[in-house]
């Protein structure tokens, strides 16, 4: 025996029973009853019509089967070592007294100041050497982008009596 779902409700319709309705763009519709078909037809939202097989889908209503409590899985620690550093190390460093860590921290901090410090002060000379070596070449200034790259210059209008 072949039954259908009613599309609005989506309850069974059984052999003899309902109605169908085709659209203009010759999609087929079957309904059980006309309160489906005409809630269907007043657009209206089945999930919002507490009778409909969608509505107790949505709000959870009719299932016995899941009343056990799901278990929710437990994390599990576990410790791993990190690129460049074994877990020993990492448990070393753990151990450490806050002073002693913070006196390393300090000087590993003036270190890398230090190391900035000195590549700023060659950067530095090294623009001032370029600079010195461009002005030292440089004979003349050149007014326009287009003088630098040789374009001719414009020539002058002449002058109507």
């Amino acid at each position: 025996m072949r039954t259908y779902d009613d599309t609005f409700s989506g309850q069974r319709i059984y052999p003899g029973k309902g109605s169908l309705f085709v659209r203009g763009d010759s999609k087929i519709f079957r309904f059980q009853n006309g309160k489906s078909k005409s809630l269907f037809l007043q657009r209206k939202n089945p999930r919002l019509i507490s009778w409909t097989v969608l509505f107790r889908r949505k709000h959870r209503k009719g299932i016995s089967e899941e009343v056990a409590k799901k278990r929710s899985r437990r994390t599990v620690k576990s410790q791993r070592a990190v690129v460049g550093a074994s877990l020993d190390v990492i448990r070393e460093r753990r151990s450490q007294r806050p002073e002693a860590r913070a006196a390393a921290r300090s000087e590993a901090i003036k270190e890398s100041k230090e190391k900035k410090a000195a590549a700023a002060a060659a950067k530095k000379a090294e623009k001032a050497k370029l600079a010195a070596s461009a002005a030292k070449g440089q004979g003349r200034s050149i007014a326009s982008k287009q003088g630098a790259k040789g374009a001719a210059t414009k020539p002058q209008a002449a002058k109507r009596f």
